[in-house]
């Protein structure tokens, strides 16, 4: 499958607006260093041919971005949705989350994005420069330079990608994926072989690490809830350094339950956590189950598709029927 460059994208939406199909385009943007890339709204030819950036660092999954920005944007946001994007943006739009009027949707394909914590682990912290290509080229203020080959560095929702085809959008650059038969229940597998006390451990220690910085919610595409109840003062559980090893984990234990059914498996929890937390196995873990005890069913695959967590029918699994598959 071809990449698809920086200058198609710019060209792309240099076109839209100048013919006044859409009035801002929400794209990427260089931050303080080269790989560190964030969302940004460009509304003129000028602000795209300057400031537009895509490369490999560009992993955001704008879809939530739309919620906010299209209630504040007159006329229509063009916005570039990679693969696993339009999951969410289909899941959204079913939980009317914002108006598909003012949306121009473009697919464009996505080999996958490079994992920054991956490359500092063979670099260290002193990087000056990064090169993306399919060698990324990393030079750093010790004057060390590195030859990474990047698809040792993949995010690993990368790695573990379950699908190229794009559910949703108005126009598509470039070539149409499949769906693909990943191993993204392995690891899920692995920790269900635990003994329940090794589980426990496993989860204190990764939630131990948690410093509550709520960037995990924040980007989360199911979590669009107008007032969070981490958010409210009555609630008890307002933003805070957890008191004891019980708050510790309430916190993504509760944000698990949310999501339930409604995760698309992005991934965006865990590329996003300064602290490393394996998020995204939770997630997964409702799921893999899900889809062992309701059939199979993908998040976002279609608009308007209940998930069978809110869609009852007589044939729905009773707990008894849990304790006798040998789940705990």
């Amino acid at each position: 499958m071809q990449k698809i460059t920086r200058d198609v994208l710019v060209e792309k939406a240099v076109s839209l607006l100048e013919n006044g199909s859409v009035s801002c385009v929400l794209g990427w943007k260089k931050g303080e260093f080269d790989y560190d890339i964030t969302p940004a709204v460009f509304e003129s030819k000028e602000e795209l041919v300057s400031d537009f950036i895509f490369d490999d660092f560009c992993g955001a999954n704008f879809s939530k971005y739309l919620v906010q920005k299209t209630r504040k944007v007159e006329g229509k946001i063009l916005v570039f949705l990679k693969p696993c994007d339009t999951y969410s943006f289909n899941q959204l739009l079913t939980e009317h989350r914002f108006d598909r009027e003012k949306v121009y949707a473009v697919g464009i394909p996505c080999e996958g994005m490079v994992d920054i914590g991956k490359i500092k682990a063979i670099t260290g912290d002193g990087i000056s420069s990064i090169v993306c290509g399919d060698t990324i080229k990393v030079n750093t203020i010790y004057d060390e330079s590195f030859d990474i080959n990047a698809k040792d560095v993949l995010l690993e929702r990368c790695i573990n990608c379950k699908s190229k085809k794009h559910v949703a959008y108005d126009e598509l650059i470039g070539e149409e994926g499949e769906v693909i038969e990943s191993n993204r229940f392995d690891e899920v597998a692995r920790l269900e072989a635990m003994t329940p006390d090794e589980r426990f451990a496993f989860w204190q220690n990764e939630l131990s690490k948690c410093i509550r910085c709520n960037a995990c919610r924040d980007v989360c595409p199911a979590c669009t809830c107008e007032k969070c109840v981490f958010n409210n003062p009555k609630s008890g559980v307002e933003n805070k350094a957890p008191a004891n090893e019980f708050e510790e984990k309430m916190f993504h234990i509760i944000r698990a339950f949310h999501v339930a059914g409604r995760c698309t498996d992005c991934g965006e929890c865990s590329r996003v956590c300064p602290q490393n937390i394996p998020l995204h196995l939770l997630n997964r873990k409702f799921i893999k189950d899900i889809d062992s005890f309701y059939g199979e069913y993908q998040a976002g695959a279609e608009v308007g598709s209940r998930a069978p967590l809110v869609n009852y029918t007589t044939e729905d699994i009773e707990p008894c029927d849990v304790f006798e598959r040998g789940n705990d």
